[in-house]
C-alpha cells in the first residue's frame, strides 16, 4: 500500500516558502505521493441561507499550477488530484494541463475527477450543472483519446474535435483516471470507466462499498484488481493507535494507496502538520 500525504489546502497559506518546506518534508519522510483537493471559486454564504461547505474565505491553490511548482521541487513524488471537478472545466484544456504535468514530473500523475456539488462554481465557469454526471463520462472518453493519439477526430453530444491533437503527449498513455464519491451511480461509473476510486470514510464504513465496486467491476467484464483504491485517514479523527489500526484494516482490504490528511485537526502551524506526518509514518508507515 503506497502512502501519500493530502496537501493541506485550507491551512498551508499562500507563502511559496511554506509550500516548499511542506513538500520537502513529505519527500524526506518517505511519502510517495501528494494528493490535492480542487475548487476554483468560493461563494459568500451571507445571502445563501443554510449554506454548507467551503466559502470565499477558504483557500484553495489551483492544482495544475501547483503541480508545476511541485514537479520542480520533488520530481520523485507522484501527484494526484483528489479530485478535479471535471465537468466545470473544458475537457481539451484539462487534457493539455494534465499532459504537461505528466511530462514535467516524469509520468507520475493520477488524475482524480469528480462531478462536485457547488452550482455556484459551475455558473461562474459557464458550465452546465444539471447534466454533469452524463457529461463527465464523455469527458473521460475524450481525455483518453487526446492522451493516446497524435490526431483525434471525435463527434459526441458535447465535444467536437476535428483532426487535432496535443503536443507534447503525456508520458503515460493514457494518464490514469481515478474517481471520487460514494453514490451508487458513481460506483457504477468507477467500475466501468475508472482506473481507481477514492472512498471517503473509515474502513469499517467503507468495506461494503469497496466490495461493491469490485463486484460491479467484475460485472463490467473487468478484473476487480485493476481498480485501485486510495483510502484516507484524517489524523484529527483519532489517536495514533487508531491510525495504525485503520491503516492495517485498509491493508486487509487490499487498498493500493493511502492518503494521510492533516487538515481539520486543530493544528496551529505548518510544523504541526509535518510533526503529524512524521508521527504517522513512525506508527503506521511500514
Amino acid at each position: 500500500m503506497q502512502i501519500g500525504a493530502i496537501f493541506p489546502q485550507n491551512e498551508i497559506g499562500s507563502d511559496p516558502g511554506a509550500v516548499r518546506e511542506y513538500v520537502g518534508a513529505v519527500r524526506d519522510l518517505g511519502y510517495r505521493h501528494i494528493a490535492v483537493y480542487d475548487h476554483v471559486l468560493g461563494a459568500d454564504p451571507a445571502n445563501r441561507p443554510g449554506w454548507k461547505g467551503y466559502t470565499h474565505k477558504t483557500l484553495f491553490h489551483e492544482p495544475f499550477v501547483l503541480f508545476g511548482f511541485l514537479a520542480a521541487l520533488a520530481p520523485e513524488i507522484e501527484l494526484a488530484t483528489d479530485v478535479i471537478i471535471l465537468p466545470q472545466r473544458q475537457t481539451a484544456l484539462v487534457a493539455k494541463q494534465a499532459a504537461e504535468v505528466d511530462v514535467l514530473n516524469g509520468g507520475k500523475l493520477r488524475l482524480g475527477v469528480g462531478v462536485g456539488w457547488n452550482a455556484v462554481e459551475y455558473e461562474a465557469l459557464g458550465m452546465e450543472f444539471r447534466t454533469r454526471g452524463k457529461y463527465i463520462e464523455e469527458q473521460v472518453e475524450v481525455l483518453r483519446l487526446l492522451w493516446t493519439q497524435e490526431l483525434v477526430t471525435f463527434q459526441g453530444k458535447w465535444h467536437t474535435i476535428t483532426e487535432a491533437g496535443l503536443n507534447p503527449l503525456p508520458i503515460q498513455r493514457p494518464i490514469p483516471i481515478w474517481m471520487g464519491g460514494t453514490a451508487d451511480v458513481l460506483l457504477r461509473r468507477v467500475a466501468r470507466l475508472g482506473d481507481g476510486w477514492f472512498p471517503q470514510g473509515k474502513p469499517d464504513a467503507m468495506r461494503t462499498l469497496v466490495e461493491r465496486v469490485r463486484s460491479l467491476a467484475e460485472e463490467a467484464g473487468r478484473d476487480p484488481k485493476s481498480v485501485g483504491i486510495e483510502a484516507r485517514i484524517s489524523v484529527g479523527d483519532g489517536s495514533p493507535e487508531e491510525w495504525a489500526t485503520w491503516a492495517e484494516q485498509w491493508r486487509a482490504l487490499d487498498a493500493t494507496h493511502l492518503g494521510v490528511n492533516t487538515m481539520n485537526a486543530g493544528f496551529a502551524s505548518l510544523d504541526d502538520h509535518i510533526k503529524a506526518l512524521r508521527r504517522f509514518m513512525e506508527i503506521a508507515g511500514r
